[in-house]
């Protein structure tokens, strides 16, 4: 199980050098960092980050990759002001630090996104993809948003909403063999329920050998045994959105 002295490892892995090709702007009462290819398009993906928040550069990295890939891309603060998790925050305080940000409580914020991608950017097929807190936030909008075409959840926390499969949208879940925070046990029993209730296309694939956060958090330049899964899982997450959108 996790480990309860640090009871997400989140931090496992590397921060990005990188400065991202788009920009901030404000959308009602969420900041938001926006991205959009050179050529028009109808369709967006909304990223949601992890614990750390909307400015780290890993999450703007693979907001901009969409965008070369022909999606406009959009990463809002889903912690809406509130100060992203910080590794020089005590591990003690994580759980009183998560009751206040409620990846089952983005509705509002997402019916914003979504009315300003629609209005302002001209977005008619939208999709979403998040990690981590993100992605256990996919998995809740898959499970009710009706707007939303389609989503990626990549290393979703599945405690969150353990008991609830019945999906509205296809839903494609990545997952690593060795996350120290995502029992296999709790995959296996994820699969089963989605078996049984699900009435829509779902994957769920586990990735050999990875660890929690290895798509966004993991540079291959430094971790070469693990690039071919990297790039697979960025790959697969790029051909189910297109698969949908």
């Amino acid at each position: 199980m996790a480990n309860e002295s640090r009871p997400c490892p989140c931090d496992i892995g590397d921060r990005f050098d990188y400065g991202g090709r788009g920009q901030e702007v404000q959308v009602e009462h969420i900041k938001a960092y926006v991205c959009k290819p050179p050529a028009s398009t109808d369709k967006a993906v909304i990223v949601i980050h992890d614990i750390f928040g909307w400015q780290l550069p890993n999450t703007r990295y693979i907001a901009d990759m969409l965008t070369t890939n022909g999606y406009i891309a959009i990463c809002p603060d889903f912690f809406v002001g509130q100060e992203a998790w910080k590794l020089s925050n005590d591990w003690a305080s994580f759980n009183d630090w998560l009751k206040t940000r409620n990846a089952g409580k983005i509705d509002k914020e997402v019916d914003v996104i979504l009315k300003y991608l629609r209005e302002q950017c001209g977005a008619k097929k939208i999709g979403v993809i998040g990690f981590c807190w993100g992605g256990a936030a996919v998995q809740h909008l898959m499970l009710k948003n009706p707007h939303l075409k389609t989503g990626v959840s990549l290393y979703g926390v599945i405690r969150f909403f353990e008991d609830r499969s019945s999906l509205l949208h296809p839903t494609f879940f990545i997952f690593a063999e060795k996350d120290e925070y995502i029992p296999l046990e709790q995959v296996t029993l994820l699969e089963q329920k989605l078996k049984q209730n699900c009435k829509v296309d779902y994957e769920v694939k586990i990735y050999p050998g990875q660890t929690h956060g290895f798509v966004h958090r993991k540079r291959e330049d430094i971790n070469p045994q693990d690039k071919p899964y990297i790039e697979e899982g960025r790959k697969d997450m790029i051909n189910w959105l297109n698969k949908y959108l």
